[in-house]
């Protein structure tokens, strides 16, 4: 009887692995709201990390994280970086790209808990009434590890969230 549930059970763990080898090889999360301010106070927020904490859905999980800046201060060359508790981890952001009231490219690396290198990008799509589309998108790699864990949980659903809840203090941040 318990060589069957240990066979049964290697089964389902092969079956689960050769699964994951089908999943797609990159990842994008994307989220948007719409803002009633102008492109440029949004730009303004995303295009200089200073501004990060005042609007990031992370900064609260943990209040003695340590960051620092180095590079430009805004714009291209400006780099965040941060060192954390669990909830938060290490890591550095850098801007690679931008255009001015339109969007900005944002190379993320994760270092810890997990290591991962990922691309940010946030968009800016002017609106009527002096409205705002802001879409803050990130994009990466799926090595073989994500396409396991992807099997019972995806990105959309781990990172989703914090990407909502990030764009609701943009908002009512820029609204202000």
């Amino acid at each position: 009887m318990v060589k069957k549930i240990l066979l049964g059970l290697l089964a389902l763990i092969a079956l689960v692995l050769i699964f994951a080898v089908t999943r797609p090889d990159t990842f994008r999360v994307e989220r948007s709201v719409s803002v009633k301010a102008e492109p440029a106070k949004l730009y303004a927020l995303l295009n200089d990390f200073h501004q990060f904490p005042i609007w990031s859905p992370w900064q609260n999980l943990d209040p003695s994280m340590k960051t620092t800046h180095s590079g430009a201060p805004s714009g291209q060359g400006a780099v965040y970086a941060w060192t954390g508790n669990d909830a938060v981890g290490a890591g550095r952001m850098e801007i690679l790209q931008t255009v001015p009231n339109t969007s900005v490219t944002v190379e993320l690396d994760f270092l810890k808990p997990f290591e991962a290198h990922n691309t940010t990008l946030y968009t800016l799509t002017p609106g009527a009434g002096g409205t705002t589309t802001v879409t803050w998108a990130m994009y990466g790699p799926s090595p073989y590890i994500s396409k396991v864990m992807g099997v019972f949980v995806s990105m959309d659903n781990i990172i989703g969230k914090d990407f909502e809840r990030g764009l609701a203090t943009l908002k009512a941040v820029a609204e202000k």
